[in-house]
């Protein structure tokens, strides 16, 4: 590596918050976004650095994701955001299923207020947070649960999750792809979510904008399996032709 020492202090801050902005960075290191730009540039053409729309984060594995408690705190404002769209859509009365995530889980926290909701969820922290509304029942999906982010998935999860039929499925995903796949890394959740997008009559994607262009093993679904996707910043290329294409609906809060 032959880098100055400008960016080397660059990669160092992105080392200990995990992702940053170019706002963030350009603020950090008191130069114009344009230099920034530059040096994301070349580090990223090293490995050094991974680039999504917006920003940047260390280089991440194929086959493992960020430990929980990294991912929810990572782009905690951006799935703020993505919940409240996500929140306003849903109506009172209805049936979903939320999956595994941080974000279904800011999602949930966003649904507080709904009446009358009938919420299916393989997410112990889901669960916990939708019992605070009295107005809306909560049925937990049995199977293993996941230790580290309280996750229920299995056969048995795949089993209880078939007998269910719902107007909405809220899914997240780790990686959407530049050929429109959708990715996840552990491949027990990624049964459980395919069952779940079998399940219900509309499925929408809450995916922050990091996940594009994110590497991730298994193939969950297609672009064409989602009927909504809610996300934080327009998408970077091709993706709006390939949303456009698989007839997608995007919401972007910003």
């Amino acid at each position: 590596m032959n880098s100055n020492p400008r960016q080397l202090q660059l990669l160092e801050a992105v080392r200990l918050r995990e992702s940053l902005t170019v706002d963030e960075l350009a603020e950090m290191l008191g130069v114009t976004l344009q230099t920034v730009r530059k040096d994301i540039q070349k580090l990223a053409a090293q490995g050094l650095l991974m680039r999504f729309h917006g920003g940047v984060r260390t280089p991440t594995s194929t086959i493992e994701n960020l430990a929980y408690r990294q991912r929810e705190t990572l782009h905690a404002e951006g799935k703020a955001r993505i919940a409240r769209a996500v929140a306003a859509q849903v109506p009172n009365d209805c049936s979903l299923i939320l999956n595994i995530g941080t974000t279904t889980e800011a999602v949930a926290k966003a649904l507080l207020r709904h009446t009358g909701l009938r919420v299916i969820t393989n997410n112990l922290n889901v669960a916990t947070i939708l019992s605070d509304n009295p107005d809306c029942e909560v049925i937990v999906a049995g199977g293993s649960v996941r230790l580290r982010d309280r996750a229920i998935v299995g056969e048995a999860t795949i089993d209880f999750i078939r007998q269910f039929k719902v107007d909405i499925a809220l899914i997240g995903v780790s990686s959407i792809e530049a050929d429109g796949t959708l990715r996840d890394f552990d491949l027990r959740e990624v049964k459980v979510a395919q069952t779940i997008i079998a399940q219900a009559r509309e499925v929408w994607l809450a995916a922050d904008a990091s996940k594009f262009n994110r590497p991730a093993m298994i193939q969950l679904a297609t672009l064409a399996q989602i009927d909504a996707l809610f996300t934080d910043a327009e998408p970077p290329a091709p993706f709006p032709e390939l949303l456009k294409n698989a007839q997608v609906r995007m919401h972007i809060e910003r």
